[in-house]
């Protein structure tokens, strides 16, 4: 199982919803769908505008768990 932790990221680095939006270029819904994680994809180009937004890297966004319910 993928964890988005962008909440994490976003309130380390003082950013709001509506900052990190404008500044990647992408609608406040779509980027509630990428905290929530209910997102089944990701560009790697939206990726990387919000690592660069953010000044971290994709590891400290997303974070693979195992699935134990299986």
């Amino acid at each position: 199982m993928i964890i988005v932790n962008l909440d994490v990221m976003m309130a380390r680095r003082k950013v709001s919803s509506g900052e990190l939006a404008e500044k990647i270029g992408i609608t406040a819904a779509n980027l509630s769908v990428l905290k929530t994680g209910k997102a089944k994809a990701m560009r790697f180009s939206t990726l990387e505008q919000i690592c660069r937004a953010l000044d971290c890297q994709p590891g400290d966004i997303l974070e693979y768990r195992p699935d134990t319910s299986e």
